[in-house]
């Protein structure tokens, strides 16, 4: 990855690693924080990539612009709490995304897809705060057929209560189970816990991990940060609570049916097909996402992991 990362041991016997990332400002002040992949961990269950997109506040003018650009053998995960981004895609999609709705992009065998700023919302300015994540694929489903979905607010589970609110994104956790199609098992949950407030994250899955975004937690009293990715060992429930209020991602699956390969916005089983991929989009094979005429080029080296 192109920023630095650090890595970081803290004694919990339920801890398998700590990854503790560092920010990057992309341009007019807008930051990321990438938690996967990383040099201690490259995925957790299906999760090959996850980025944390800032908060950040853009004045009148100001917004975001991320070029066209394809992807393959993987699902895109944008999710928002605060601002919009507008989704356009070579399927002729176009849809904005607002904070708890869910846009979950099935790239399969290939998509092109451009992610900015309206231009209305560019007008007025604002606030952008959320995360997007990499689910990679199985292999027998790395070559079907793109897809994009959208999911309202309202259409996903909650849970709330004793100071608990939980958002489920995709999968199932807790006895509910997200609308949302994935091609394996996993669970993916914005979580905010009040100030004391507590939540019990299962066994039930064999890889899971915790993105915290927001305020601070303990966990047997030993207290973690924002931007920091706590990986836990299999086998026990996590019991984990809010030092201050705090917001967090919950997510994790099964493990893969073998390793990934991922370079620049592609991901594969296989690096033929990465080879393949990269020679298409330098050729222009990938589908053009309609009203857009700039594009992302290939770069030529893939951004080292540190």
């Amino acid at each position: 990855m192109s920023w630095d990362e650090t890595t970081e041991t803290r004694q919990h016997p339920e801890l398998e690693t700590l990854i503790v990332s560092r920010t990057r400002d992309l341009g007019d002040g807008f930051e990321v924080r990438r938690a996967l992949p990383s040099a201690r961990r490259r995925m957790v269950g299906p999760f090959i990539f996850l980025d944390q997109m800032g908060p950040a506040v853009f004045r009148s003018g100001q917004g975001l612009d991320v070029r066209p650009h394809p992807h393959i053998g993987l699902a895109t995960v944008t999710y928002l709490f605060e601002g919009e981004i507008l989704h356009r895609d070579s399927l002729g999609v176009v849809q904005p995304i607002r904070p708890g709705e869910v846009n979950w992009m099935t790239a399969g065998q290939g998509i092109v897809h451009s992610e900015r700023t309206a231009p209305e919302t560019r007008a007025a300015g604002g606030r952008l705060f959320g995360l997007q994540a990499w689910v990679a694929l199985p292999k027998k489903h790395e070559e079907t057929r793109p897809t994009f979905v959208h999911h309202a607010a309202d259409t996903m589970p909650f849970l709330e209560g004793e100071g608990v609110r939980m958002h489920l994104i995709a999968g199932a956790l807790h006895g509910k189970r997200s609308p949302v199609q994935t091609f394996s098992d996993m669970f993916y949950a914005d979580t905010a816990l009040e100030a004391g407030a507590g939540l019990v994250l299962p066994a039930e899955y064999e890889e899971r991990a915790l993105f915290l975004s927001e305020g601070s937690v303990e966990i047997d009293g030993v207290g973690f940060k924002p931007g920091e990715l706590l990986v836990f060992r299999p086998g026990s429930e996590i019991d984990i609570r809010a030092s201050t209020a705090a917001r967090m991602m919950l997510l994790g699956g099964e493990p893969m049916d073998g390793p990934r390969y991922i370079f620049w916005n592609f991901v594969s089983s296989s690096k033929e097909r990465l080879e393949e991929a990269k020679a298409d989009w330098r050729a222009g094979r990938f589908a053009r996402v309609p009203q857009e005429t700039e594009f992302i080029p290939l770069p030529e080296e893939p951004a080292p992991v540190r």
